[in-house]
């Protein structure tokens, strides 16, 4: 698979990465061998937070994989903390990230993860305690790499102002019917829903400082209410991705994830699915270059206006 780097790291990693959030929903055997599918993919970067499956889901992707030595050299880890499912808040603290890391290396049984981000922003964050924490984890080598999930660019500055190590990704939810992070600054300075700025124009911070964008839930419309994929509520974009993928020679879901990958900022979407034809589909993407007007010409059919 073709491959990026990550942020200003020297990480390589996949074009696509994997997610794991509902490896939970599979029994032993299933689980094996989606792993044994992605790894054959050449997809080898997986993405984990502490909250799925409340912790069960890295263990299952350790067993899945027969975490060793040898495995995980091949392998690319990602994970995530900040949400305190037990007490519904968000949680930044230095105690909760270093124990957050302790409980993730121990689950998914490796010494340290390749990236860590932070999940969703804490309204009650201290920059210099997420430093501190982040400093000693690079220290005794738990992480390698830090980045961040659904944060503006003011939060990412408020961070940087103690935090050293780079900000390598910053994960944000983004398809192409969620794309206001995209038609905003297509419609900059307009009188239409479509000009309004809901995130800063985190996109184009992510470009200027090199933070790689990971987008999450690459086929879902709406928070969570179900995918646009050969569904009726979208006959004409589902037409119009039917069109491009026959001229490809490809399925709808490759289109889908091509149509993310073909943005010049260099994106690393992340899967969902546990279908494994539905994986491979996804993994075809990074082989599939989308011309300017069929880019255009999906993202119109989505309903995305041009001015």
């Amino acid at each position: 698979m073709r491959t990026i780097k990550l942020g200003r790291s020297d990480l390589d990693v996949p074009v696509v990465a994997v997610g794991c959030m509902r490896i939970n929903s599979l029994d032993k055997e299933q689980a094996e061998r989606f792993v044994r599918t992605a790894l054959d993919e050449g997809a080898t970067f997986f993405d984990h937070a502490d909250i799925y499956g409340q912790g069960r889901c890295e263990e299952i992707f350790a067993d899945a994989i027969g975490m060793s030595p040898s495995v995980r050299e091949r392998i690319i880890l990602q994970s995530k903390c900040g949400i305190r499912q037990d007490r519904g808040t968000f949680d930044f603290s230095k105690e909760h990230i270093l124990a957050s890391v302790d409980g993730i290396l121990r689950r998914l049984r490796t010494d340290y993860l390749d990236v860590l981000l932070l999940h969703r922003p804490d309204a009650l964050v201290e920059p210099g305690e997420v430093a501190e924490a982040f400093d000693q984890l690079e220290r005794e080598g738990k992480v390698r790499h830090f980045g961040v999930s659904n944060q503006h660019p003011r939060q990412i500055d408020l961070l940087k102002r103690d935090v050293r190590q780079p900000l390598v990704a910053n994960q944000l939810q983004l398809s192409i019917t969620n794309a206001t992070m995209i038609s905003s600054g297509v419609n900059v300075n307009m009188e239409n829903d479509a000009a309004v700025n809901r995130d800063g124009y985190i996109l184009d911070y992510c470009r200027l400082h090199d933070i790689t964008v990971q987008p999450w839930s690459p086929f879902q419309y709406g928070f969570f209410e179900g995918v646009f994929l050969d569904n009726p509520k979208f006959p004409e974009l589902n037409a119009q991705i039917n069109e491009v993928a026959a001229g490809h020679g490809v399925s709808n879901t490759t289109v889908a994830i091509a149509w993310l990958l073909r943005h010049p900022a260099r994106m690393q979407p992340v899967t969902g699915t546990m279908n494994l034809e539905r994986l491979r589909d996804c993994c075809r993407a990074s082989e599939v270059h989308l011309s300017r007007e069929e880019w255009y010409a999906i993202y119109r059919a989505a309903g995305n206006v041009l001015p």
